[in-house]
């Protein structure tokens, strides 16, 4: 399908300069075996952005292709990735990022980057849920996460600009992005919350009476109460020490969070100066500030406290932008990895 394109004229806003904390206390990088991380490859495409567990214990995980591998369940008990091998089971002709399943029937809910939200039934045919909201595209579609009776949950990244120049946005520093709902009883969608600084990660609390939501850009973890007189007002609960991407609820009221990059210096200092990061947008890609090649996961709990961070020093598998426990199984995803892993914690 045709992809979007963006002007490499960024509008930045100006923003007071922040100091990235170290990795010390919860952050200290007492646990390393994400470096030992075994690698499930993709047998065609590369860099499975999520990673998700079905009803059958199945894991599936989409690729930069636009195709949706799922594994069998005996994938999650062997250390040998050549023993076991995915099947493709539908085919977005966009580029899948956020994967849920629906607790009501196991079909897949899929955030598009480029199509919107999607159904993926189990005869593996797609059904667009959502492309608009307010008369206005979804330009970004992102993560989701699903309540029991169907309502997605869903992030816009960025209403300016699409994945493919997903850096721009960042580089900018304005609240482009929401929150978004689909209700699936007459297929209307809303926003929930604007005003976001590149809305990531999505995941609901145990009595859904809230979302909690990453933004990237502002390394901020926030919760959205969904009932009452805050409703839909974000309320910071953690500001995190390295930029955030894709979330997911273990259940029990805690939450894992990929980390792809440690924050950077040179793009803190440069939050004062709206036309030095003009001129960075303009560089060729190579030149700019790039993520840094280490492998970091978070678990948190619904107040913000960090309960437990898993690094991966050395970056052996690195740009983590997915997470999903599965009992003693952490499944990984990457942007830029050639395929899933896993490990065990």
């Amino acid at each position: 399908m045709a992809r979007p394109r963006a002007s490499r004229i960024i509008s930045p806003t100006r923003a007071d300069a922040t100091e990235p904390p170290p990795f010390i206390g919860a952050w200290a990088p007492a646990d390393a075996r994400l470096d030992d991380a075994v690698l499930f490859r993709l047998p065609t495409g590369t860099a499975p952005e999520d990673v998700v567990v079905d009803t059958e214990g199945r894991l599936v995980a989409g690729g930069e292709d636009g195709t949706i591998w799922r594994w069998p369940a005996a994938a999650a008990y062997t250390d040998r990735p050549d023993a076991v091998s995915p099947e493709a089971i539908a085919q977005t002709s966009g580029r899948p990022l956020g994967v849920e399943i629906d607790p009501r029937d196991g079909t897949l809910i899929v955030c598009d980057a480029y199509r919107g939200l999607l159904r993926i039934g189990h005869d593996g045919a797609v059904t667009d849920l959502a492309a608009r909201v307010a008369g206005t595209p979804i330009l970004f579609c992102n993560n989701a996460a699903v309540a029991a009776d169907g309502t997605v949950y869903f992030s816009d990244s960025s209403t300016r600009y699409p994945l493919s120049a997903w850096k721009r946005d960042l580089l900018e520093h304005r609240p482009n992005g929401r929150l978004l709902r689909y209700d699936p009883g007459d297929g209307s969608v809303d926003i929930v919350a604007d005003g976001l600084y590149f809305p990531n990660g999505v995941a609901l609390t145990p009595d859904e009476r809230a979302v909690l939501v990453v933004e990237t850009t502002t390394h901020r973890l926030l919760r959205v109460p969904l009932a009452g007189d805050a409703g839909g007002a974000a309320q910071e609960i953690l500001d995190l020490a390295a930029y955030p991407d894709n979330m997911s609820a273990v259940g029990d009221g805690t939450y894992w969070i990929a980390l792809p990059s440690p924050r950077l210096p040179v793009a803190e200092k440069m939050l004062p100066h709206p036309g030095v990061r003009r001129v960075v947008a303009l560089l060729p890609e190579k030149i700019q500030p790039k993520p840094g090649r280490y492998g970091l996961v978070a678990l948190v709990d619904g107040d913000g406290t960090v309960l437990r961070t898993v690094h991966g020093p050395a970056g052996r598998y690195s740009m983590i932008t997915g997470v999903r426990q599965q009992g003693s199984t952490l499944w990984l995803g990457s942007l830029t990895e050639p395929g899933v892993a896993r490990i065990s914690v």
